[in-house]
């Protein structure tokens, strides 16, 4: 009996030996299993931690479904476990990739679209950062319906994607995309802005697109609401804008700019150019910031009929056609 219970008792510790020699290997070593540089697994929403488990085993990312399952009991995360795409890219320990599940290290990348693009612009944007071809971006932003609740009469999005940097899982198309560009947009859009634009009798579509043309001539901060103020008072007045940015636009719309405007360019027939039809363009002609359009809304009461850039990003206003010409003289022709 005593060499039984002898022989019991190393057979126990061998035993106990062996759980903590499994729970070291499974818990503390890192491990890798595939070998690919990255490796991507899909957590579906409602999963378990069987199913989560054996995802990851299957995948090489651990070593067992079953070591997953203690670690998860071990690390109290059994609530905190999230769904999403995960990419691992080195050996991990168990708790090291429990603890990044658990806090939804999902893998998304960014891309950034900045003020004043038109959405040929996004779109290259899109195809160049590898989230698919700028003809599906293209095609997307023809889904007016997004925005015709603020803009009856749009036809595509121009204008209503709102420029800020958005993350996007591997898996997101085009359309995901623009529809929360579209969304931000109609945040940004906050009612005293549209309460401000109405008070002078701008619709949406109008502001949208005075703010788009506010954008593209400065990058100024502090300048947008002079600039927003001479455009103003030309509308007032009947007076051509003028604008050099609505007349690129319809440049590119007809294939011919080729990043310079030349004197004969200024001939183009299209209502964009503004240089020949008064009054604002058909629609924005670039995306607008939240400073653009909060500027449109409530331009500044200045006397300025005209503005030449200085060549640095700013600009110089005038009231008169003769003080202009000297501008012009000054910062342009002499330059």
């Amino acid at each position: 009996m005593k060499r039984v219970v002898r022989w019991a008792v190393v057979g126990l510790l061998l035993g106990v030996l062996s759980v903590a020699a499994w729970t070291y290997v499974s818990f503390h070593r890192p491990y890798k299993g595939y070998d690919a540089a990255e490796q991507f697994v899909e957590i579906p929403a409602g999963s378990g931690t069987t199913s989560m488990g054996r995802r990851l085993a299957d995948a090489g990312v651990i070593r067992s479904a079953a070591s997953f399952r203690v670690a998860v009991w071990i690390r109290g995360a059994g609530r905190r476990l999230q769904a999403g795409e995960y990419r691992f890219t080195e050996p991990m320990t168990m708790a090291q990739v429990v603890d990044k599940i658990a806090r939804g290290d999902v893998y998304v990348r960014s891309i950034t679209f900045r003020e004043g693009l038109t959405v040929r612009e996004m779109a290259d944007a899109f195809q160049a950062g590898g989230f698919g071809s700028a003809a599906q971006f293209i095609a997307a932003s023809k889904k007016a319906s997004l925005i015709q609740h603020l803009d009856p009469v749009a036809r595509d999005l121009e204008g209503y994607l709102f420029p800020d940097t958005y993350t996007m899982t591997r898996r997101a198309n085009a359309e995901e995309l623009v529809e929360r560009m579209t969304k931000r947009f109609e945040k940004a859009l906050a009612p005293e802005i549209l309460q401000q634009a109405g008070a002078w009798g701008l619709n949406t579509r109008q502001l949208v697109t005075l703010a788009s043309i506010v954008e593209k001539e400065t990058g100024k901060a502090e300048e947008r609401p002079t600039v927003a103020g001479v455009y103003t008072n030309r509308l007032k007045i009947g007076m051509g804008l003028q604008c050099d940015p609505t007349v690129i636009y319809a440049l590119m719309l007809a294939g011919r700019y080729d990043g310079n405007i030349r004197r004969d360019d200024l001939q183009i027939d299209s209502p964009y150019n503004t240089y020949r039809y008064a009054g604002l363009p058909p629609g924005p002609i670039a995306a607008p910031g939240e400073a653009s359009l909060r500027a449109a809304a409530n331009p500044a009461d200045v006397p300025y009929i005209y503005f030449v850039s200085r060549g640095d990003g700013s600009h110089v206003f005038s009231t008169t056609l003769d003080e202009h010409n000297r501008n012009v003289n000054e910062f342009q022709r002499r330059r």
